[in-house]
């Protein structure tokens, strides 16, 4: 086998909570043998870290997040780039990209990119972006600067909210691009004449990290008003979620039915959910708790008697792959509510191992959360079902194995 190459992966922002499958990939690489330096086009923000960011060893730098909170930097990036190879070819990709995108956020991004060209971390050779706009525009600008290959993670938000000509570009540029559910797959497949170098690819779990839980389910059927059925729900409050179609779902439950809801994660609409809640008159039943660790979610899930999620394509494009979290509650037997959009139908079969209704439809989700209040039995049946879906087809070691592959093939080549 030929020596692998260090590999600089270019991320968003790092660590964060909300992307702890870039995380579990990161480190499944790392015990797979890669050399890997993070490459960090923002600071982290959030204030706890998974237990996964700690056991991973890849040496963290972080690039300017504002190009005039280090303008010395910029400039010596500028400066170093007249001396490089691509520095004319970049000019001229970025003059051409500046009129479909004229905004400070290209600019950040070619400036980024000088500086990432400069310092060069750890004698990096090969790029991996994960997402596929900004950080794959960081990466492919570096690409053509440096003339070191790279390649792609692209996932959701950043499929469906990039304009066609630019996931054309960087699907032609990029030596391959994986993602992670079908319909992103397919979509992508149609702007590129090189459809074989576009793979399918799911995340999968650390079936380690989220072991089986012997343990039962309660019985609740949301009958006792001291004892009332415990609705899971963990996800940034965004609008790609669908909380407001959850609460109002809530607020058509039958009165006699008696149910409380918690939610985990943090996100810009919490304060105008919460206001939402005290409208339809759900605040003394609904727990906002905020950001929480993986050890913390997991408890969660194992004493939850269901999960919701109402996800939905957002007035942007914006749009959920497949949702981690459903993933993760699946493989604890916790039966899941969703809907058929994006990758969640490649997880979830309406009646067989989930109810899945369309999205934007607080009755029919009402219907689907009292069905399963009410019967412990269909709860069980179908949370089972989850956990064999699971453990069968959505081992994080498979794409692993994928991605290892591919990065074989091109060391392979270079050989």
């Amino acid at each position: 086998m030929p020596p692998r190459r260090k590999i600089l992966v270019v991320l968003k922002g790092y660590p964060r909570l909300s992307e702890t499958f870039i995380a579990q990939e990161l480190l499944g690489l790392e015990k797979a043998g890669f050399d890997l330096t993070l490459i960090s086009m923002r600071r982290p923000t959030d204030k706890k870290r998974h237990p996964v960011h700690d056991e991973i060893k890849a040496r963290v730098v972080y690039l300017p997040e504002y190009l005039h909170e280090e303008p010395i930097r910029v400039l010596k990036g500028l400066i170093a780039g007249f001396s490089k190879p691509g520095f004319k070819a970049l000019i001229k990709r970025f003059l051409a990209d500046l009129p479909r995108d004229l905004s400070r956020n290209r600019f950040r991004r070619l400036g980024q990119a000088l500086v990432l060209g400069r310092e060069w971390p750890d004698g990096g050779e090969w790029l991996h972006a994960h997402f596929i706009h900004t950080p794959a525009s960081v990466t492919e600008y570096a690409s053509i600067l440096t003339g070191t290959p790279w390649s792609c993670s692209a996932h959701a938000k950043d499929i469906w909210t990039s304009p066609d000509w630019e996931l054309t570009a960087k699907l032609n540029s990029a030596r391959w691009t994986v993602t992670c559910t079908r319909t992103g797959y397919e979509h992508m497949r149609t702007l590129t004449s090189r459809k074989d170098a576009v793979h399918l690819s799911y995340h999968g779990l650390d079936l380690a990290r989220f072991g089986h839980f012997a343990g039962e389910h309660s019985n609740r059927t949301g009958s006792d008003p001291d004892d009332p059925a415990f609705i899971l729900s963990v996800g940034r409050a965004v609008e790609k979620k669908g909380y407001d179609v959850l609460l109002r779902a809530l607020a058509l439950l039958p009165a006699d039915l008696h149910w409380r809801m918690e939610h985990i994660g943090g996100g810009e609409a919490l304060a105008t959910l919460k206001a939402l809640a005290a409208e339809l008159g759900l605040s003394d039943r609904i727990v906002w708790k905020g950001a929480m660790a993986q050890e913390d979610v997991l408890d969660h899930y194992r004493r939850a008697d269901l999960f919701a999620l109402a996800c939905r394509i957002a007035a942007n494009g914006d749009r959920d792959g497949l949702p981690n979290v459903l993933v993760e509650a699946s493989s604890q037997r916790l039966v899941c509510i969703s809907t058929e959009v994006s990758g969640v139908p490649e997880l979830l079969r309406d009646g067989e191992n989930g109810l899945v209704v369309p999205p934007e439809d607080p009755a029919l989700l009402a219907r689907a959360l009292e069905a399963a209040i009410r019967d412990p039995a269909l709860r069980k049946r179908l949370g089972d079902a989850a956990e064999r879906r699971v453990r069968d087809d959505f081992d994080y070691h498979s794409s692993i194995r994928q991605l290892s592959g591919l990065f074989e093939a091109e060391w392979q080549k270079a050989s």
